[in-house]
């Protein structure tokens, strides 16, 4: 699947330093150790709707991750998937009265319209789960011969994968039974499918449906399971012990928690991700932003109407990374004052020395992504050279190269 263009990203003086971020599975911020090249899996989206600032604001910090990486001399190994057949989808496209590979298409089309808009680096790797059904094919099949799968008997004939095929699994999320029982039946999951080894047991290959989509497989005719496909897409294109595995908050379980036991199964290494990083939610209107409740603000919208996708940006990393955080209207209207100022700022024909500044935006970036730090350390600068002036003639341009480069903000 070819993905988006990507946008230039200038190069700074020296290097950025080590980058150190929150894990979920470990409940506290660390290191981040990648060899000469970091690796990075994320998850995309099911194409059956526009981008919504939930959606923006998750990508937006696996593009920080990427920049600062770069910044720190680092190839990176991107790979991000698209989940191209899944219930969602194809509910929504028979609703609408279209092919869901239509609507997958043009949801795609939209998505990568947004990203590229809002200065994302693409992934190396954009990867549809319809272009990896015969990799999803080869780990079922290793996992039925394994024994960490099983297939229900009936007249669909599913195959499962065995929640307790790993001792760690629960690892990563840190969840009790109970807890792991209520997320499982409200995001995808069917804990009381008849016939299940254990009500928490995941599905690897959907048997076929009439009407619906449908692979051939060794063991019968039909579709990937959610979870499987990320595994698949990920051990095919960068292996075991990725340095990151990311999404959403909402991703932790079971869609995070699964992946990775899927893959830990095969290979038997304690962890499939070294870090597993995951962005909070956004919200509008009391509420989570998400496509059920229908309570989203869309990028595409909001371009539309003539806002600025640097100020989206700028919005949307307002806010820590991991916190759960509304969108408003004042939002909004900060980030536009703040990169007018900014702009205002960094087209002075001199400034203050940007030398402290950028070591500073750097340093908080570099901590847990702590963009809150990182732009009032900008808007100081930018106070300062707007008030006070200065007589370096290089900084405002350096300024700006450098919000550029790490922050994704062209001035």
């Amino acid at each position: 699947m070819q993905s988006w263009s990507a946008p230039a990203v200038p190069v700074l003086p020296g290097r950025g330093p080590a980058l150190r971020l929150y894990d979920t599975a470990d409940r506290q911020v660390r290191p981040v150790s990648p060899g000469p090249t970091a690796t990075m899996y994320v998850c995309g989206i099911t194409p059956y709707d526009a981008t919504h600032l939930g959606h923006a604001a998750t990508y937006l910090v696996f593009d920080l991750i990427h920049r600062l990486w770069l910044d720190a001399g680092h190839q990176v190994n991107y790979v991000q998937n698209v989940t191209d057949v899944d219930d969602p989808l194809l509910e929504r496209a028979e609703r609408d009265g279209v092919q869901w590979e239509e609507l997958a298409a043009s949801q795609v089309e939209l998505f990568g319209t947004d990203m590229t808009a809002l200065r994302v680096l693409p992934p190396h790797d954009y990867v549809a789960a319809t272009e990896a059904i015969q990799e999803v094919v080869e780990l079922v099949e290793k996992m039925l011969a394994a024994g960490s799968a099983y297939i229900v008997d009936g007249d669909y004939p599913d195959i499962y994968f065995r929640a307790d095929a790993t001792e760690q699994f629960g690892y990563e999320s840190g969840f009790d039974r109970a807890t792991m029982l209520e997320l499982f039946a409200e995001r995808g999951g069917d804990p009381d499918r008849a016939g299940k080894a254990d009500p928490l047991d995941a599905l690897l290959w959907r048997a076929a449906r009439p009407g619906e989509p449908r692979w051939s497989a060794p063991f019968g005719a039909g579709r990937p399971g959610w979870h499987v496909e990320c595994a698949a897409i990920a051990l095919s294109r960068i292996g075991s012990s990725l340095d990151i595995q990311g999404g959403g908050s909402d991703l932790v379980f079971p869609h995070h928690e699964f992946s990775a036991a899927h893959a830990e199964s095969l290979t038997g290494e304690r962890r499939f991700a070294r870090h597993y990083v995951h962005a909070g939610m956004i919200g509008w209107d009391g509420h989570k932003m998400s496509k059920s409740r229908g309570n989203l603000v869309l990028v595409s919208k909001l371009r539309a109407q003539g806002t600025d996708p640097a100020a989206i940006r700028l919005g949307l990393l307002a806010g820590h990374y991991r916190s759960d955080r509304f969108w408003d209207d004042a939002t909004l209207a900060a980030a536009e004052a703040r990169l007018d100022r900014w702009r205002a700022a960094t087209t002075l024909p001199a400034g203050p020395a940007a030398d402290d500044v950028i070591g500073r935006v750097r340093r908080y970036l570099a901590d847990d992504l702590d963009t809150v730090k990182a732009l009032a350390a900008l808007d100081g600068w930018a106070t300062d050279a707007r008030e006070y002036g200065g007589h370096d003639a290089a900084a405002p341009r350096l300024v700006a190269t450098a919000v550029d480069a790490l922050l994704g903000v062209a001035l």
